[in-house]
């Protein structure tokens, strides 16, 4: 069985809940974690499944506050840190300090395309500025670019750089990152493309980031003691599972459009409402309708 670093385990890119008001609905956050906590999964708060770059910094400060009186001590808390003003950035990260996130993930500012040396330098500059430890957070859907393995090796070595979360779906990448870093104590590596959890276990990743894991937590925390253990053939069961679940709320539609249907089968489950943070937007009535009559066998099979 892999030892487990400090930083390991399942980590769900958490929905950010609305009320109709437009407001963070501090109660639903609360619930959403204890479930996760109950399972030994942590949040990542305001990642990209959390609308981020959407949520205001007072907004995220009242989540990572709500989320951190829910998770009492049980697990992580993870919080997404993105934009394109590193004043701003800068201000934010400080302010969800002080609200009490344990670890800040960070993507690249993605309006312009960056060099190399320039993603260095944007996260070494990060890294001396917090107080308390630093992820990378790798996501070419969004922001265009992949950051160069050599880049993470030189970044890994940072004090206060504890890991990647590493969303590209590129499994040659992913296996070259992992002879990287599987031995490393002093850094984790993240598997961010929840198809590719079960592999990344296999060749040393030291936790997974399901999206479905919304819904799911249990699932997903077996899927990953079976890969940590080396019992391949659960961990592939379970990773078919999730993908054809997966498949649920986001074949045929955008991104955005995934997270309102994730968001569809959160409400089937008590946990919280539909409503989405502009510019995004709630789904057409029959595709909702469509996705709930999808999850209810699922949910009544496998949700706890």
């Amino acid at each position: 069985m892999k030892n487990e670093k400090k930083y390991h385990g399942v980590v769900v890119p958490m929905v950010t809940p609305i009320t109709k008001e437009g407001e963070i609905d501090t109660e639903a956050v609360k619930r959403i974690v204890d479930n996760f906590a109950r399972h030994q999964v942590s949040p990542l708060i305001m990642g990209t499944t959390g609308e981020g770059n959407s949520v205001s910094t007072r907004q995220g400060a009242m989540m990572i506050a709500a989320a951190k009186e829910a998770a009492a001590g049980r697990v992580t808390i993870y919080a997404g840190l993105g934009g394109n003003c590193i004043e701003e950035q800068m201000k934010a990260a400080a302010e969800y300090i002080k609200a009490g996130v344990d670890v800040i993930a960070a993507t690249l500012p993605s309006y312009y395309t960056l060099t190399p040396e320039q993603m260095e330098a944007y996260y070494t500059n990060l890294a001396n500025f917090l107080s308390i430890p630093l992820m990378l957070y790798n996501i070419t859907i969004t922001t265009h670019m992949s950051i160069p393995l050599d880049v993470i090796e030189r970044l890994s070595h940072h004090p206060n750089i504890v890991g990647l979360k590493d969303s590209e779906n590129n499994i040659p990448r992913l296996v070259e990152a992992l002879k990287m870093f599987a031995e490393r104590e002093d850094f984790s590596y993240f598997c961010g493309c929840a198809a590719n959890s079960a592999v990344s276990l296999k060749n040393g990743a030291d936790g997974i980031v399901p999206s479905v894991g919304n819904y799911l937590p249990k699932m997903y925390q077996d899927l990953y003691l079976a890969g940590i253990a080396g019992n391949e053939a659960e961990a592939e069961r379970l990773q078919d599972l999730t993908i054809e679940i997966g498949k649920i709320n986001t074949v045929g539609l955008t991104l955005g459009e995934s997270l309102a249907g994730l968001k569809v089968i959160m409400k089937m489950v008590g946990l919280c409402e539909e409503y989405m943070l502009a510019p995004l937007t709630e789904l057409k009535p029959e595709v909702a309708d469509r996705i709930r009559q999808e999850a209810k066998p699922v949910i009544e099979q496998y949700c706890c």
